[in-house]
């Protein structure tokens, strides 16, 4: 009889390749999201993509440019009601709310894609470095960190934009100014995150190969050590960008944000506009405060579903939780029959007597 089974040979072996969009951050959390976690995800995408497209396309969706004062040769004037014109108002200093607001948004946008880069850069380097090489400077990079943290984070960005700006905020000039400030604040977190995943790497077997067999320190560090260690940077980025989107509006509220001839800015719009409330005017108040409020709910919303999704144990418990195990109902009538036989134990039956005679 000839045996069904081949035996497998190294050259039988097939290795299968994970699609691409299974690989992707965000498109591979949103696969694995179910019940609330995958709506929060999703609600939290929606409005960051409206952010986003809003940002991009300001040009084309703002009705003015964000300075302008009028249109045909006709001013705004100021603190007008909404009308034809202006559809949401216009604000204290004769500029049209609704094209401040869109304006707004690539403002936004350009700090938080800046301050996030150069925030990655830096903090990856500082954390690779330290955290492979180790010794007297990991020690002196984590006290810079420590004593960073140590400094309120608004409190460090005002005077690290007093020190870059020195009292000038053009508009690339105030973007970079602010994107830096943040940077000081954000740079620690991305180094400390890199530094432990480092850490942890450094002692993997494939390294320890690595440097047995000869191969060079920089590559070590870029394609095993490195490429081993961003896993959690997606989570990071999302909490980071909320963040950044508050620091700056922070900035421009207490007044060392980016000014309002310069480029547009909800913080200090929102700044100009507290004394308007005591007068009924609203107009000029709600729609920055709005813009703020969703776009730093629509990341976070990301942000903090890509961590939930992220973590196996939370990941599997909502798996568990929307698939309970089922229950079969008992027809009372049968119960104490079913509950008899489920008592007894299994065992092979009784044989009859030979003789016919009862047992």
């Amino acid at each position: 009889m000839s045996d069904a089974t081949t035996p497998t040979t190294p050259d039988a072996v097939t290795v299968r390749k994970v699609p691409l969009r299974d690989r992707l951050p965000v498109i591979s959390h949103l696969r694995r999201s179910v019940g609330l976690q995958r709506t929060m995800l999703v609600l939290g995408l929606v409005i960051t993509s409206v952010f986003l497209l809003t940002a991009v396309f300001a040009p084309l969706l703002a009705p003015y440019g964000f300075a302008q004062q009028e249109a045909d040769g006709v001013k705004f004037g100021t603190q007008q009601a909404p009308s034809a014109m202006n559809l949401l108002g216009t604000t204290v200093g004769g500029y049209d709310v609704l094209s401040r607001v869109i304006w707004g948004g690539q403002t936004a946008l350009l700090v938080i894609v800046c301050a996030i880069a150069f925030s990655i850069f830096l903090g990856i380097f500082l954390g690779l470095v330290g955290g492979y090489f180790g010794g007297w400077l990991d020690r002196v990079l984590v006290v810079l960190c420590d004593a960073i943290y140590a400094f309120p984070s608004l409190l460090l960005a005002i005077v690290m934009s007093i020190a870059i700006t020195r009292g000038q905020s053009t508009l690339w000039g105030g973007i970079l100014a602010t994107a830096i400030s943040i940077t000081v604040v954000f740079v620690p977190q991305y180094f400390r995150v890199i530094r432990a995943e480092v850490v942890r790497v450094k002692a993997e077997p494939f390294v320890e190969s690595a440097r047995v067999i000869g191969v060079p320190t920089g590559r070590i560090l870029l394609r095993h050590v490195l490429r081993n260690s961003t896993r959690s940077l997606p989570v990071v980025v999302t909490l980071n960008a909320s963040e950044a989107l508050l620091t700056l509006a922070g900035l421009g509220f207490l007044g060392f944000g980016i000014e309002a001839t310069a480029a547009a800015e909800w913080g200090y719009d929102l700044n100009r506009s507290v004394s308007d409330v005591t007068s009924g005017i609203w107009w000029t108040a709600i729609p920055p405060g709005v813009a703020i409020v969703l776009a730093v709910l629509g990341i976070t919303l990301v942000g903090e579903s890509l961590n939930d999704l992220s973590d196996p144990r939370l990941r599997t418990r909502r798996r568990a939780g929307r698939a309970p195990a089922p229950v079969t109902a008992i027809d009372p009538s049968t119960a104490p029959a079913e509950a008899s036989a489920t008592a007894s134990p299994a065992g092979p039956p009784a044989s009859a007597p030979s003789d016919g005679s009862p047992s």
